[in-house]
């Protein structure tokens, strides 16, 4: 299955991101025509070409938004996923844990040590923070 120019344009868009071979492997799923390959085309065209690609905030701004959601909604995932999106749009480390701390009113305490386990683990795999050890680990969890 072939994509077209506005799935072009959400690849062009996530690959900007997060590098070639992160969009070749969307492109692969969106176009392989097997079991979730029309999921992938969704998030190819609607979130990355029309609410990615839109003008109005930067990267930066975006991903600000996109990681405050994700920490609300516990999806420690996608968040994980974010998290290294993110740091590519230009957030950094103390940025991050900025975020943390300002859903704390909003999402309580139990939400944010899930969410800083993931923002942790995300960093450990872009090599960023290494050294840092999640509540897990210093046994307060």
């Amino acid at each position: 299955m072939s994509l077209d120019e506005k799935s072009e344009r959400g690849l062009a868009v996530i690959g900007g991101m997060m590098g070639p071979k992160f969009s070749d492997a969307l492109r692969a799923a969106a176009t392989s025509g097997k079991f979730g390959s029309a999921i992938s085309r969704m998030a190819v065209n609607y979130a990355f070409a029309d609410a990615w690609g839109r003008d109005g905030l930067e990267k930066k701004q975006r991903s600000l938004v996109v990681i405050g959601i994700l920490i609300a909604q516990r999806q420690t995932a996608e968040l994980k996923n974010h998290v290294k999106i993110g740091v590519a749009n230009g957030l950094t480390v103390q940025e991050l844990e900025e975020v943390l701390i300002q859903s704390v009113p909003y999402v309580g305490f139990p939400c944010i040590a899930s969410a800083t386990t993931a923002v942790i683990e995300a960093l450990r795999e872009i090599g960023l923070d290494p050294d840092v050890k999640t509540a897990e680990e210093r046994g307060l969890l």
